[in-house]
């Protein structure tokens, strides 16, 4: 009995030859725990060791180890200590320059080492399984499908330090030898100005390889700078374009591809990610938000599964005896050789689809081609190693859409709307430039199409003529379909409006009426006169010689402007100024002084003048009455040499011109200076069927003026208004143009009238509601106002006009100014002269009381002498 026990323990022991535990260690980065990899990485084992289908009766256990991304000293120890412990495989870590280091400790110790991680080393390395397609492989897939696209301009923009080795074969040996490459790195803070400097040198084509937590800034970048047209093409190096965000890119004709490596629509794919979503609390978090596995979870995941059918291949033939390693004493273990070669040899299918090796690198896989059509990414072809891209749905690449249509816009040669480049070697479209062209090439990137520029045979907008009853002109090239679209500088009026369609106008404008400069006003030598009127001047002279004439009665009347004079009793002379009496008899050779009065009638007006000037005077009023006239006066001169001062100012410093018309109703009124519009065009139109009266009557005299005053460009009409005696009645767009680049030249007047410019098209076109809607696109996004502004502005070629030159609005004060200031001057002087009268009757009915005498005759004694020419009053009373 215990022989035959002994015996099935032999068969038994001999049966299992693998152990019923397995060991095998993992290494993530500490930003990698609990991420979509590492939860992958564990249902992986718990689904093998739960199903028992691969290794009914083994066990796996993981040891995962997390450390700092960048450290390999660390990293490495953590790999020695995992060895120790026995591990038979070890996986990860993800990041290049760390999974370099693993595998040379793998490879010393006979280790396998899987891998999920981009490879660009193209040689081979020993114990290595790497799942992730060779670098070489994928180049070869990118170069495959430049080809096929014909890609012959290329930008190229990598984020890691490490993405220029994994593109280096495809910058080396380009798919074609005339394939340019424009290579630049770039990260979030830097997308804006690498994109920008593409767009600027007009590359449409761009291999992008950022990293993929990233990428929802680059597409903010893309759609900020507009570069989400049909023109752009964008090829992602990463293999998760299905779980972005591309609802802003739908739509809008943006081309976006990109390789996959799990196929969603496989069905045993499909199941087993029904089986993880299922597996709570960790399968939302292995899947993404849309229920796609990112790449690297996916291939992680096949790792694991390729692990267990190595593992599981080995227990058919061989026995595999677990070894304590160290990495010091560097002892290969005896059965990783074995193990190696049986991973490398497994052969299954995985999420990634078919895996297969040679030399450790996956070979025979499949990469499906994914193209962002309107609705959704699709599936439109594959790429095999060996076979080449397979395109199975052409149209995606080359749709029958409006890009592949061209359409025929004609257009009329006018700055600085469409202009003909002097370089006689260029052809096609890029013969042309200017706000027109830059406008339709906005326009036919929102739209979507391509376009041929056709310059109108006999240069004219388009008019009717009532006498053939025809057009001419684009409206006639419209009307036969010769041309598909008009751009040019085309007034949107009625009459076309009947025969053609317009699309929402691009810009507003009006007729204006454009003069040449006119001539300064000639300086004249008593320009100083000028800001006070003539009636003033010769107000004032009055006013001076009146006030003059006043305060010198007044000072006469008032008895307190007579004053005695000083003494001097050392002299026997009488006083220089004044008069002396017979000699006091009760006195000694002194004589009796009588009193005197400052204010002669020289006096006056030179007091008068004095203060005019405001320089003062040595005479100053003693009376009431004179003081009122004093103040009065000075009152008078403050305000008008203030008013003086202030409109002197004006006239001096701004330049008055000299401008025979004013506006159209002048321009009317007159016949010395002609004037007409171009011929053809909308404004000879709007004069021609106008109903305001003075707008016909300019009409008849347009019409009747011989010579012509029509001319056949706007270059005519302005050459001919600076020749002299001719207003040219014209857009206000060009007119701003014409002004801006020409001191000589000037707007006279306001807009005549309202109306826009657009873009035509045949009656019934499909094209006029797209173009409207991007018209409208591109002004609220201030696209059109950028485009005026460098067509109009900033050309470099604009006039410094002198501020100084605008007409001067100062005008000569007048009566109705400053009237009221000689209002209160003569108030004043009559305030003065009552005064004076009362004084005086107040002084003599004083002196009659103290002699005693009549009133009536000391009044018309003292008046006798007041009016008297002596400058000496009789000494009375105080006055002595």
């Amino acid at each position: 009995m215990a022989l035959l026990f002994a015996i099935i323990v032999i068969l038994v022991t001999t049966a299992m030859s693998l152990p019923p535990v397995i060991r095998i260690g993992a290494i993530f980065t500490e930003d990698q725990k609990d991420s979509p990899s590492e939860l992958a990485f564990k249902y992986a084992i718990y689904k093998i060791n739960k199903d028992k289908t691969l290794l009914a009766n083994t066990t796996l256990v993981y040891d995962i180890q997390y450390v700092p991304k960048d450290d390999s000293f660390r990293t490495s120890k953590k790999a020695c200590k995992q060895l120790s412990r026995s591990v038979q495989g070890i996986f990860g870590p993800s990041d290049p320059l760390l999974g370099a280091h693993i595998q040379s400790i793998c490879e010393a110790l006979d280790v396998p080492h899987l891998e999920a991680r981009v490879d660009f080393e193209p040689t081979f390395k020993e114990f290595s399984i790497n799942l992730y397609p060779s670098q070489d492989h994928l180049n070869k897939a990118f170069k495959d499908l430049m080809s096929f696209l014909n890609w012959t301009r290329v930008a190229i923009i990598y984020e890691e330090d490490y993405g220029l080795f994994k593109l280096q074969d495809l910058v080396k040996s380009p798919p074609s030898a005339r394939t340019e490459m424009y290579i630049r790195q770039a990260g979030p803070g830097s997308y804006r100005q690498v994109l920008r400097e593409v767009r600027h040198k007009e590359i449409y084509k761009l291999i992008v390889d950022t990293d993929p937590a990233h990428m929802q800034q680059f597409f903010r970048a893309i759609l900020q700078l507009q570069m989400n047209d049909y023109r752009y093409h964008y090829m992602f190096t990463t293999f998760d374009i299905e779980t972005f965000d591309l609802e802003d890119f739908k739509y809008n004709s943006v081309n976006m591809t990109a390789f996959r490596l799990v196929d969603l629509e496989e069905p045993k794919v499909a199941e087993v990610l029904r089986q993880m979503e299922r597996f709570q609390p960790i399968g939302h978090a292995i899947l993404n938000k849309t229920g796609v596995i990112q790449a690297e979870p996916a291939l992680v995941y096949d790792s694991v599964q390729v692990f267990a059918h190595g593992l599981a291949a080995l227990d058919r033939s061989h026995d595999l005896r677990p070894a304590n390693l160290s990495c010091e004493k560097e002892e290969p273990w005896d059965d990783g050789l074995s193990l190696y070669n049986y991973i490398n040899a497994a052969g299954l299918h995985g999420l990634t689809g078919h895996i297969e090796f040679n030399e450790g690198k996956r070979n025979n896989f499949k990469l499906d081609l994914l193209k962002l059509k309107k609705e959704e990414l699709v599936k439109v072809g594959e790429w095999k190693p060996g076979s080449g891209v397979n395109v199975t749905d052409v149209g995606a690449f080359y749709e029958t859409s409006a890009t592949n249509i061209t359409l025929v816009v004609m257009t009329r040669e006018e700055k600085p709307y469409v202009m003909v480049k002097e370089d006689k070697n260029l052809t096609g479209n890029a013969r042309f430039e200017g706000f027109c062209i830059d406008l339709l090439k906005w326009i036919a990137s929102q739209v979507g199409f391509q376009y041929a520029i056709r310059l109108v045979p006999d240069h004219m907008y388009g008019v009717y003529d009532p006498k053939t009853k025809e057009w001419n002109g684009i409206v006639r090239e419209l009307m036969e379909k010769r041309a598909d679209l008009a751009v040019a500088s085309m007034t949107i009026n009625y009459a076309r409006e009947s025969v053609i369609d317009f699309t929402k106008p691009f810009m507003n404008l009006g007729i204006g009426i454009l003069f040449k400069v006119s001539a300064r006003t000639p300086s004249r030598l008593f320009s100083f006169m000028n800001p006070l009127a003539v009636e003033i001047w010769l107000s004032m002279l009055g006013a001076y010689v009146m006030v003059s004439l006043t305060i010198w009665i007044v000072a006469r009347f008032s008895p307190y402007e007579w004053v005695e004079p000083t003494p001097c009793p050392s002299c026997k002379c009488p006083l220089q100024g004044g008069h002396v009496s017979a000699l006091d008899p009760d006195s000694d050779d002194i004589p009796l002084l009588r009193t005197v009065n400052e204010f002669t009638l020289a006096n006056s007006f030179w007091f008068t003048v004095g203060t005019l000037m405001q320089q003062g005077s040595d005479l100053n009023p003693k009376a009431t009455s004179t003081r009122i006239v004093g103040g009065i006066w000075w009152f008078f001169t403050l305000i008008i040499i203030s008013s003086y001062t202030a409109n002197l100012a004006a006239f001096l410093t701004v330049e008055r011109m000299i401008t025979p018309i004013e506006n159209a109703a002048d321009l009317a009124e007159q016949t010395q200076i002609s004037y007409g519009t171009l011929e053809g065009g909308s404004t000879m139109t709007f004069f021609r069927d106008s109903k305001i009266g003075i707008y016909k009557k300019m009409w008849e005299f347009m019409e009747s003026k011989s010579p012509s005053v029509f001319v056949k460009s706007y270059e005519d009409g302005v050459k001919r208004v600076l020749e002299g005696d001719y207003a040219f009645l014209m857009e206000s767009t060009m007119l701003d143009y014409a002004v801006q680049r020409d001191c000589n030249l000037t707007q006279i007047g306001g807009l005549l009238d309202s109306k826009g410019y657009g873009i035509a098209t045949p009656k019934g076109s499909p094209w006029r509601d797209k173009i409207s809607l991007a018209i409208l696109e591109l002004q609220e996004k201030g696209v059109i106002q950028i485009l005026y502004d460098k067509w109009w502005k900033n050309t470099g070629d604009v006039c410094n006009r002198d501020e100084k030159s605008k007409e001067s609005k100062a005008n000569a004060l007048g009566v109705e100014n400053i009237g009221g200031v000689f209002v209160v001057l003569v108030c004043g002087l009559a305030l003065a002269i009552l005064v004076a009268v009362l004084e005086f009757c107040w002084n003599s009915k004083k002196n009659a009381q103290s002699d005693r005498q009549e009133g009536g005759a000391l009044s018309m004694t003292e008046m006798k002498k007041s009016l008297s020419f002596d400058q000496v009053g009789a000494a009375r009373g105080g006055n002595t």
